[in-house]
Formats: C-alpha cells, sequence, structure tokens
C-alpha cells in the first residue's frame, strides 16, 4: 500500500548558508536511529545554557533543514525536528522539541515548538499526544553553564 505524500515546500539556499543545516540533518539521521532514552539525553545536553527559540528562529531553522534534505521535507519527521532543533542550537537558542501520537488512525509524529505552538506543521496543538518534549531551560535564568554555583562558586 502507498501513502500520499506531499512534500513541504523547499526554499533554495545560497552555498555559503547550506553547511549548518547539512550538518544539523546529517547528526541528526545518526540521532534518529538511537534509542529515546539516549536521545533524550543527547538533547537535553544540547539544549543547555541556549535561549527559547522564538516561532521565527524555530521556523526559519526548520525551512533551512527542510531546503537541503529531500527527506526532512517529506515524511522523516524525526529527523526533520531533530535537524531542526539542532540548527537552532547552534544560533543559541532552543524550541520545544516534540514526539507524540494519535490513536485514530494510530501514527507516531516528532516536531518543534515555539512559544507554545507548533512550527510549520499542518494541524493545531493538541492533535498528537505528546509523549516526550524537551523544552528550553538556562538562558539567563540562572540554570545555565554559566550560573553562580552557589557561596564562593561552589
Amino acid at each position: 500500500m502507498s501513502l500520499p505524500v506531499a512534500l513541504a515546500e523547499r526554499h533554495k539556499l545560497p552555498v555559503r548558508r547550506r553547511v549548518l543545516p547539512l550538518l544539523a540533518v546529517a547528526i541528526a539521521r545518526l540521532l534518529a536511529k538511537t534509542k529515546p532514552a539516549r536521545l533524550r539525553k543527547v538533547l537535553e545536553c544540547a539544549r543547555r545554557g541556549a535561549r527559547p527559540a522564538t516561532p521565527a528562529q524555530a521556523l526559519t531553522a526548520r525551512e533551512a533543514v527542510v531546503s537541503v534534505s529531500l527527506r526532512c521535507a517529506g515524511q522523516g519527521c524525526l529527523q526533520r525536528s531533530i535537524a531542526t532543533a539542532l540548527l537552532c542550537r547552534t544560533h543559541g537558542t532552543w524550541p520545544t522539541w516534540c514526539t507524540g501520537i494519535r490513536t485514530h488512525p494510530f501514527t507516531a509524529h516528532a516536531w518543534v515548538e515555539a512559544d507554545n505552538q507548533p512550527i510549520g506543521e499542518p494541524h493545531p496543538k493538541g492533535h498528537y499526544k505528546t509523549l516526550m518534549s524537551i523544552p528550553p531551560v538556562g538562558g539567563g535564568r540562572g540554570d545555565g553553564p554559566t550560573a553562580p554555583r552557589g557561596p564562593a562558586g561552589v
């Protein structure tokens, strides 16, 4: 049985702006093959110290990822969402990375959110039941790597 696939709109990036998205897509491809617990640990480590991404920043990263990868433009939602989050991180921000399911019909999906809204997704918030999410932490709220460690730096 075949499924209809509609590719996301792809914009051509200048050659000099393709390097980071291609790197993010390559790393995301490797991470998408790992176990969920390992993926969670890696993404939690990657988000440290990043500011929360704005919807515009997350959408720009998603469009860059989609522009350099046919898989990410199609049904590769896990790789696309990981690559989008990693690309945001290279610019000092982090969106909320999510994965979830719906039951009728059963399907799994991965996406990123900013300001509590799915970015670049055709369905509204709540369409999928979130099973795992990695929200931003740090970025000036005192819990990043440059945060004071208590009395006398301990």
